[in-house]
């Protein structure tokens, strides 16, 4: 564990992931690597960074073997916090800074799915995931896809499936055409989007149709960024599953995707944010590797 936490990120040695039969693994061990830069041209005073890339301890199957975030800056005041979601957030606090700034992060995660762990769900957080946000607010088409669903399919589990394939067919993936902040309705009106887009529209079209639901922030292995999704919040014995469906890509999560933060929306959990006092704008540059270090089959 400690060459994982301390080596070079082009040392460490990663399994092919292209040649796993998902539905088959027990369990999985990550490594992963992040850095985020952000490139000033001046001073700039009082910056105050938000950032959530570490997950919770644990989360359903998923554990958190260890982790190291670094700041560049040497009088950087780093402190952490568990938000309303039950999310992992650090808060960076830099009186000043003359140059540039990086945030470093080296992550080790366990899955073992012979668990059966289900992340958990309070019955007293449904309404947070009941409500439209600004983001996931149904227009027309997406209240009438979402009765139309419903009339449908009666089984919760089997109403999150249908909303997945619905949204899916009706977007295409395509970037610049969306921002962080498009609203659920006008992704949906243009017809091309990135995974938060899918994701939104999702959990737009759950809530109009009484089916509660969340925004998963995380990875998935082979995509260079952060990834989005949805658990769809279904009662069942012993109360609540959260089920996890990916609208981009058509399907429920496997072994190869790592929670990160959950939310109403994108807004809860963007992986950097923050504000500072300068008369500029600073440019934001992230990297990322990450893989399997271990994996056993059923």
């Amino acid at each position: 564990m400690h060459d994982l936490m301390t080596g070079a990120a082009s040392q460490i040695s990663l399994l092919d992931h292209h040649a796993v039969e998902w539905s088959q693994v027990r369990e999985t061990r990550y490594w992963m690597y992040q850095r985020f830069e952000y490139h000033y041209p001046g001073t700039i005073r009082e910056l105050r960074q938000r950032l959530m890339v570490i997950p919770p301890e644990c989360y359903g199957d998923q554990r958190v073997c260890a982790y190291d975030l670094r700041v560049s800056a040497p009088d950087a005041v780093t402190n952490a916090a568990t938000d309303l979601f039950g999310n992992r957030v650090f808060t960076v606090s830099i009186p000043q800074l003359d140059g540039d700034l990086a945030f470093e992060m080296r992550l080790v995660v366990e899955r073992d799915m012979a668990s059966r762990a289900w992340p958990r769900v309070n019955a007293g957080d449904l309404v947070h995931y009941l409500t439209p946000t600004a983001l996931t607010k149904a227009d027309a088409r997406i209240a009438d896809a979402a009765r139309q669903l419903a009339h449908r399919h009666a089984d919760p589990e089997g109403l999150a499936d249908a909303i997945c394939t619905w949204v899916h067919g009706a977007m295409r993936y395509a970037h610049s055409a969306t921002k962080v902040d498009t609203p659920a309705a006008e992704a949906l009106a243009i017809g091309w989007g990135l995974c938060q887009d899918y994701a939104h529209i999702m959990l737009a079209v759950c809530r109009s149709a009484g089916l509660p639901a969340r925004y998963v922030s995380g990875h998935m292995l082979g995509e260079g960024g952060s990834h989005a999704w949805v658990e769809a919040l279904v009662a069942g014995p012993g109360g609540y599953r959260a089920l996890a469906f990916d609208p981009t890509n058509h399907r429920r999560i496997t072994p190869a995707y790592i929670t990160v933060a959950i939310g109403r929306d994108y807004g809860d959990v963007p992986p950097t944010s923050g504000t500072y006092r300068a008369p500029y704008q600073g440019r934001l540059s992230a990297s990322k590797r990450a893989g399997l270090t271990h994996l056993a089959y059923r």
